[in-house]
């Protein structure tokens, strides 16, 4: 979204819907002030990012010298040092820690940390034994029925042996924090865990109820959806999600945030400000725990917290500043999260929204005066810049439908995301609501999937792919350059604002 997860609101508390407004609304600072600011918050994240990848003292020297030479500012150079230093050894500390404490033979009782994630000849699970992670690989259609059974937070009773990963096979899941494979032996009692992971499973297992009663493929997305459970969810959908640019619909995703938000609106604004930061917090945080701490939802969580405090307390939110901070603090404070592709391609995806999307959306509307397609296409086209790096350094490719498809699928996506949780919970309370309620959900997850199923089979392959990519660029710049002659007087706003 791009204005603040929790709206734009007056001074009186009242929301602001008498014009569109963009992320580049604003006005109490100065826009020097305001673009000075935020470079240098960007500034920081990416110092802490560079000393956490690189763990090398002197490249993070020329980076920090070469930021404060830019900046000009002395204190910005020892807050860049301080947070250098923070990574390098936070960094050191992370990577230390994946090495095993104890190996060998172990019967207890292991934490589940996520749910099972099948495969076609096996199943994983990552547990965790005396604070330590282990995967466990099952193989075998007995031990995979009985594995499948199982669910983040559970307790399970296991013998089996702690071995070494190999140094290839550790760097891959590094980011897991998992420092081992578990030998399964036997595996005996559940116990159902604390309280958070009992609530967050029983409202997963509501949602599992609901989706049966959507046909096929289907239900698997729609739990991805609304939840991220991802796990029934067929290699050929991932495939055409992927070829046409939404494999981020496939699971849960940063704006899964935003729309619980907006869903818990109406019950927050009537709140009094400390209450409704309080229940705001715990609202987030709950969410994060439902859907298994995946990186997008931490880095949307970590933005919807300090978004929520910021205004509590009268502070500006520009966007792109929230997400700096956001960078900052979590990469402090876990590390290996750097080597998470779907926490760069979040982080990718979001300044590309908040910066590039408005300044396009702003020049776009000089030409749509309807403002109709200016904002989706901006939108659209920022998020796609901002995924490009990571989407084309790990995928190999940026698909060229993923323009149109995106611009035909995300609202579609975001209307089930938004209903799709509470029709979800009561459908599967009550069974015999399901077939009523879910059909707006089967409506919208049927067009979502042939979206993604049409733009797999128009997508061309390169080099027809890089010359419609180039037709786009030369495009964008004539529609940029034709905006030139029409442009206000005042100029634009800072893209952060």
């Amino acid at each position: 979204m791009l204005v603040a997860l929790d709206g734009d609101w007056g001074g009186d508390g009242d929301k602001d819907t008498q014009q569109r407004r963009y992320a580049t609304d604003g006005v109490e600072p100065s826009h020097s002030d305001t673009s000075t600011t935020t470079w240098r918050m960007m500034a920081l994240a990416g110092t802490v990012v560079v000393a956490v990848w690189s763990g090398d003292a002197a490249v993070v020297a020329l980076v920090v010298i070469a930021a404060a030479v830019i900046c000009r500012s002395w204190l910005l150079a020892l807050l860049l040092v301080a947070v250098a230093v923070g990574g390098l050894v936070r960094s050191e500390q992370s990577w230390a820690s994946l090495e095993p404490d104890q190996l060998g033979s172990y019967r207890g009782w292991v934490r589940m940390v996520d749910d099972p994630q099948p495969y076609p000849s096996s199943t994983r699970v990552i547990v965790e034994i005396e604070g330590e992670r282990f995967e466990i690989w099952s193989r075998g259609r007995a031990q995979q029925l009985r594995v499948g059974e199982w669910r983040g937070g559970e307790w399970i009773a296991m013998d089996g042996e702690r071995v070494q990963l190999d140094e290839e096979r550790a760097g891959r899941v590094a980011w897991q924090h998992v420092v081992g494979e578990f030998e399964l032996e036997w595996a005996s009692d559940v116990d159902a865990g604390g309280p958070v992971a009992r609530a967050s499973n029983r409202v997963r297992a509501s949602i599992e109820r609901a989706s049966s009663a959507l046909p096929g493929d289907d239900a698997s997305l729609f739990r991805g959806l609304v939840v991220g459970d991802d796990r029934d969810q067929p290699r050929e959908m991932i495939d055409r999600f992927r070829a046409s640019g939404l494999s981020h619909l496939t699971a849960v995703s940063g704006q899964n945030v935003s729309f619980l938000l907006a869903a818990a609106g109406p019950m927050l604004r009537r709140l009094r400000p400390w209450m409704r930061w309080a229940v705001t917090i715990a609202l987030i945080a709950w969410f994060v725990a439902l859907t298994r701490y995946e990186p997008s939802i931490v880095r949307a969580g970590a933005m919807a917290g300090l978004s929520t405090t910021a205004f509590l307390l009268g502070r500006d939110r520009a966007p792109v500043r929230i997400l700096a901070v956001a960078v900052t603090g979590l990469v402090l404070i876990d590390p290996l999260l750097v080597r998470s592709v779907g926490f760069w391609l979040s982080v990718g995806a979001t300044l590309g929204v908040s910066a590039v999307g408005p300044w396009l959306a702003v020049r776009f509307d000089r030409i749509d005066h309807t403002g109709i397609f200016s904002l989706p296409l901006g939108v659209t086209l920022g998020a796609q810049i901002g995924v490009m790096v990571p989407a084309v350094l790990v995928f190999g490719r940026l698909p060229l439908v993923s323009i149109p498809a995106n611009l035909l699928a995300v609202p579609v996506a975001g209307m089930v995301m938004l209903y799709g949780m509470p029709a979800g919970l009561v459908a599967g309370w009550i069974p015999v609501t399901a077939p009523v309620l879910m059909f707006p959900a089967r409506l919208g997850t049927r067009w979502v999937d042939t979206v993604a199923s049409l733009g797999s089979r128009l997508e061309p392959d390169p080099p027809v792919q890089f010359v419609g990519w180039g037709i786009v660029a030369v495009a964008v710049v004539v529609l940029l350059v034709m905006t030139r002659n029409t442009a206000d007087t005042h100029g634009d706003l800072p893209a952060d604002r």
